[in-house]
């Protein structure tokens, strides 16, 4: 009976933790791909993944506020490729390089706001509207750049704050993805605000009944998902010391997939920032892995919808599990 129990309220804890599924599914990729590719457990190989992941993850933060909240953003790839460009293009002006970073975060936040401003004004779906915007933004980059790649030639103090190397491959992306992961994780968990996100996506009259302003929680999360995309946009660019009218073509869904891989609910009110942070390497480790196994590219997509039904199988899994122990 003692057994019984230990099993019982072990799986238990386990199945209430959202990001279960994305860890177990980390932890068996992560072992088939170190088999079928000699470089991939390398320093080198896993440090650039990191690399990759840092752009990617920053932007699943933002979004997983947003869907947890019971929103969405498809805008968020429109906003990176439009900030790294409009960063470079202040930065090659003469503009202090602080400066233009400060002006593009403002550009992304206003964005964002834009997106909120129009959702919850016309009650359009925000998958409608950060769409249009999305089209908007794309359109508008390609037009004025004419699909051209800017070079980046401003001073060198945001592109080293943010991403020049510093040893081993490793990079100051490495370490903003990993603070505001942290920040961002306390907020959700340990604030009111937290709270708050999670009761308006939970349950919009319950929590209006509480005292919540849902529209303004919900126009905070449109602003700070669009910030941290125009964010990682600045951060691309510092890396790559270019940009290029195709930056995160498709990176919305990529980071969306992130997200939900991490176990946050497509309808609100459940998710945590630490299954956005592992579902962000997940995918990264994807996307490299089948790259040194020798699979070809056109395969990286049909594995990230596999990973994602996948992970929900794994949840229901360890319910399974939990009922015969």
């Amino acid at each position: 009976m003692e057994k019984y129990s230990i099993g019982h309220s072990f799986f238990l804890r386990i199945r209430t933790y959202p990001a279960v599924g994305v860890l177990i599914a980390w932890l068996v990729i992560f072992g088939i791909f170190s088999v079928m590719g000699r470089q991939f457990f390398t320093l080198s190989n896993l440090v650039g993944i990191f690399t990759i992941v840092s752009e990617l993850g920053i932007m699943a933060i933002g979004v997983a506020f947003l869907i947890i909240s019971r929103e969405f953003d498809l805008s968020v790839g429109a906003v990176y490729a439009a900030s790294a460009f409009i960063f470079g293009l202040l930065a090659n002006t003469g503009l202090p390089s602080p400066l233009a970073l400060v002006i593009t975060l403002i550009f992304a936040s206003l964005i964002g706001f834009v997106n909120g401003m129009i959702t919850l004004r016309t009650r359009i779906h925000s998958f409608i509207t950060t769409l249009g915007m999305m089209m908007i933004l794309r359109g508008v980059l390609l037009a004025i750049t004419k699909g051209v790649t800017i070079s980046y030639e401003g001073d060198a103090i945001v592109p080293t704050i943010l991403a020049r190397g510093i040893a081993y491959g490793f990079r100051p992306s490495h370490f903003w993805f990993i603070a505001l992961t942290l920040l961002f994780i306390f907020i959700l968990n340990r604030t009111r605000y937290g709270n708050w996100v999670f009761a308006v996506g939970g349950g919009r009259e319950a929590a209006r009944s509480m005292g919540v302003d849902i529209n303004k929680v919900k126009l905070i999360n449109f602003t700070i998902s669009a910030l941290l995309a125009g964010l990682a946009g600045c951060i691309v660019i510092s890396r790559f010391l270019i940009a290029n009218p195709a930056f995160g073509a498709g990176s919305e869904l990529e980071v969306i997939t992130a997200v939900v891989i991490g176990g946050t609910l497509l309808t609100g009110g459940y998710g945590t920032i630490l299954g956005a942070f592992l579902g962000a390497f997940l995918v990264g480790m994807i996307r490299t892995g089948l790259l040194l196994s020798g699979a070809p590219g056109y395969w990286y997509q049909a594995f990230i919808g596999i990973v994602l039904t996948l992970q929900r199988y794994l949840r229901i899994l360890v319910q399974y599990v939990e009922q015969f122990l």
